[in-house]
């Protein structure tokens, strides 16, 4: 079993045709038996990113419908959420600082760092950071944790 955090750029994959969503889908499904991290915040981000597509015509209203209901299942039901603390907002702060990244991606990252420093602390494997950002990739390969980006698996 590998373990995973996901950001809002990758989750949507799975809820809406793109790129590299069948590698989203077979990462997320729940036979594979992974660990799937997401930041608290990803949440509001991903409904956001759902309903903008409805409103710009990307997704009818009844795909639309489907999808959030998914969502909202598989969010309090498959993802391990992680708390958006005051640490993990001071880790934030200091990698927005550090990697130069927008507000939400820091965060995303931030959770990244922080689950990877627990579970290598309990000897755990290293978790690896899917997102389809490039300044986030970057910022979290800088950090040491592994990446992959989900638009490179058509």
């Amino acid at each position: 079993m590998a373990a995973y955090v996901f950001d809002s750029s990758a989750v949507v994959k799975r809820y809406m045709r793109e790129t590299g969503t069948a590698w989203v889908l077979s990462l997320t499904d729940p036979g594979a038996g992974h660990a799937i991290y997401v930041a608290g915040i990803t949440g509001v981000e991903v409904v956001s990113a759902l309903t903008r597509q409805t409103r710009s015509g990307g997704l009818s209203p009844t795909a639309a419908a489907t999808a959030l209901e998914q969502f909202r299942h598989d969010f309090a039901h498959q993802y391990h959420r992680v708390a958006i603390t005051p640490t993990l907002l001071a880790r934030a702060m200091a990698l927005a600082e550090t990697h130069a990244l927008q507000g939400y991606d820091a965060v995303q990252c931030a959770v990244a760092v922080v689950v990877h420093t627990e579970r290598q602390a309990l000897g755990m494997p290293p978790l690896t950071l899917v997102s389809a950002d490039d300044a986030l990739n970057t910022a979290a390969a800088a950090e040491g944790l592994l990446v992959e980006d989900p638009n490179t698996h058509p």
